[in-house]
């Protein structure tokens, strides 16, 4: 019996679309996105804290989310990051609505430090609680988002844990780039196995939200552990499960949300900073890998008039496209018709990523990462 050459790709670009599929059909019957937990008791006082640089647009929209918590045992500290816009007179302007905020001057940023990791250090030594919140400025929280995080805490026994927040994207540019990050977390990685393998490859975090006991954080030397690190998140969650502490990730559903970019070429300047970096691969095995990913999701679409077998593969891809978008709570008829541009975009951006990060041109904020 003879196979055809299109036989045999069909067969090789089926198996990563498959097990794309079966990863994200995990994540949606093991599904890990956060809901409303109400606290019958005990409530820890939990220090949440904000590294801030440039952030006037984004921190109102922070500040006027946590003046809602239904959580009321915790304070907010700011620290504004040598910021050269009006977020420390933004941030400021809540003083008077808000009593439990308090908004500090970072200290110049020593040698070797990156800058969030430097803010990220100064805010824990400010912090009074035994509950460390670090969430970043342009995440917004349901009111009920504290407790619930307390009350996943406690129900998993956990030490530490991140939630990825449901991004909201207005521009088509950001609905081009944007969806891959979570495309790629829950098609790669079932998540209910970060928190029940001892594995740290077996590892997803979050820099936007990263919560610690802070006993924990102390004991594994917190950021300064990771001072130099640019993909810190993921560095920090592993140093928890090598320590032999739990952690676990999550979802942000309803609760957790972040306008994260504006537009296509702020999405494709912040995600290129951390994409390579995230995946701790030699930058060949990197490209390489990544070409398998992108070309087996877009050569089905381009040969399926060739040969009808191609669409099983597209099966795969389809199917797995409208679980990651439902756990993501992200539009599923935008991103099927937005597929293919999509992924094209995914390979530039891989390549790109890892020119800036040998060339060390990654700069964010005015400085280089």
């Amino acid at each position: 019996m003879n196979i055809s050459w299109i036989e045999i790709l069909i067969i090789i670009i089926t198996l990563p679309s498959s097990i794309t599929f079966l990863v994200s059909l995990i994540n949606v019957i093991f599904n890990q996105t956060l809901r409303v937990t109400k606290l019958q008791d005990d409530y820890p006082f939990v220090s949440v804290l904000v590294p801030m640089r440039n952030e006037e647009q984004n921190i109102p929209k922070l500040l006027n989310s946590l003046s809602m918590q239904d959580y009321h045992n915790f304070e907010i500290i700011i620290l504004d990051d040598d910021s050269n816009d009006t977020s420390y007179q933004v941030a400021s302007s809540f003083c008077n609505k808000i009593n439990n905020l308090q908004i500090i001057r970072g200290a110049k940023l020593p040698n070797e430090w990156l800058g969030k990791n430097w803010a990220c250090h100064q805010l824990s030594e400010n912090a009074k609680g035994e509950i460390l919140i670090f969430i970043d400025a342009d995440v917004i929280l349901h009111p009920s988002a504290i407790s619930t995080l307390i009350g996943y805490l406690r129900k998993f026994k956990l030490d530490a844990l991140s939630v990825f927040p449901t991004q909201i994207m207005h521009s088509l540019g950001e609905k081009l780039v944007v969806p891959m990050m979570n495309w790629i977390l829950l098609s790669l990685l079932p998540l209910v196995l970060v928190r029940k393998s001892k594995f740290k490859s077996l590892t997803a975090a979050n820099g936007q939200i990263l919560m610690f006991k802070k006993e924990v954080y102390q004991k594994i030397g917190g950021h300064t552990k990771v001072f130099n690190q640019p993909v810190e998140d993921m560095e920090l969650a592993k140093l928890v499960k090598t320590t032999g502490h739990r952690f676990g990730t999550f979802l942000g559903g309803e609760l957790v949300k972040c306008n994260m970019y504006k537009g296509f070429i702020d999405s494709i300047q912040g995600y290129s900073k951390n994409f390579y970096n995230g995946f701790k691969l030699n930058w060949l095995l990197f490209i390489l890998f990544i070409l398998v990913l992108g070309l087996s999701n877009i050569i089905p679409f381009v040969l399926v008039f060739s040969n009808f077998l191609f669409m099983l593969p597209i099966f795969f891809i389809i199917f797995n496209r409208i679980i990651v978008s439902y756990l993501s709570k992200q539009n599923i008829i935008s991103n099927i018709l937005l597929h293919l541009p999509q992924f094209i975009v995914f390979l530039f951006l891989a390549i790109f990523s890892v020119y800036k990060t040998k060339l060390k041109k990654n700069i964010w904020k005015g400085r280089p990462v």
